[in-house]
């Protein structure tokens, strides 16, 4: 089986670092885009996506700008694009807009497996924590 791909959209490099890590523990490699601008360049050379984890709160293009550009892009229909946010007031805005799920930061390390195999099986995840 092929390992999964995960495309982690975060502006603040700690915090996409410690995505990237989390995900490695699960056997599962990423790309990081932590400027939304170079998004196009990015996705020209990427290959497989399994899993979008989107920041809501980034300069030039917000996380709701970019699930709507990545939703318009036909790679992107069946792929679950979830919002990684500190704004955990946002949910309800983020359900409305058709995000597949959404996990408040900061990550639990101990949830977070579970979580993520929830996703990647097409089970939608809304959690604070």
């Amino acid at each position: 089986m092929k390992q999964p791909h995960a495309l982690i959209i975060e502006d603040n490099t700690k915090n996409a670092q410690i995505l990237k890590l989390l995900l490695t523990e699960q056997g599962i490699s990423s790309t990081q885009v932590t400027n939304p601008r170079n998004l196009d360049a990015t996705l020209a050379t990427l290959g497989q996506v399994d899993v979008v984890l989107l920041d809501l709160e980034m300069p030039g293009l917000n996380g709701y700008q970019v699930f709507e550009y990545l939703k318009a892009d036909p790679r992107f229909q069946n792929v679950p694009i979830v919002a990684c946010t500190v704004h955990l007031s946002e949910m309800h805005t983020v359900f409305q807009q058709g995000f597949h799920g959404f996990i408040g930061k900061p990550l639990d390390p101990d949830k977070f497996p579970d979580q993520l195999a929830r996703i990647l099986n097409g089970q939608p995840v809304w959690e604070t924590a």
